[in-house]
């Protein structure tokens, strides 16, 4: 009984220190973020954030088990602090993925369009709205904008 309650007590409380998270960096002034891993006197990098002055994570690093770089995401926002672009990194520091995100005039997630490296599309997500402003629908295209999910 005990390790249940210990369990429930501990995700609730870092459910609450995560969502503390954004506001407590801003706040601090924090910067740079870096957890690491400490295995026979050897300290390893595991993940680093790095942040902007609004608390918005825009670079995420991780690390394999030897503390090189695996892979990256940077993260570029708009004025409502929606992301509006994340790019994923592989190893060798190659565009691995690219996501562009567009929002209505209301701010409201409307399109996401994944290219490679190339810029060639790999899918494109689409997203409606009822006329209360509540998500309808879902659709995502592959490659070749056939709709492959609704």
């Amino acid at each position: 009984m005990m390790k249940y309650f210990s369990a429930l007590l501990l995700f609730f409380l870092s459910n609450f220190l995560s969502a503390q998270k954004k506001k407590d960096i801003k706040n601090f002034g924090i910067k740079t973020v870096i957890t690491t891993e400490t295995k026979n006197n050897r300290t390893i990098n595991d993940q680093k954030f790095i942040y902007n002055k609004k608390g918005e994570i825009i670079e995420e690093i991780n690390y394999d088990k030897e503390g090189i770089v695996k892979s990256k995401k940077t993260f570029k926002y708009n004025e409502k602090d929606d992301v509006i672009e994340e790019i994923e990194y592989d190893a060798k520091d190659e565009i691995k993925e690219k996501t562009q995100i567009k929002y209505s005039p209301s701010y409201k997630k409307t399109e996401e369009l994944v290219t490679n490296k190339d810029n060639k599309i790999l899918k494109k997500i689409i997203y409606s709205f009822n006329p209360n402003g509540l998500k309808k629908e879902k659709k995502t295209y592959d490659s070749l904008n056939n709709l492959i999910s609704t």
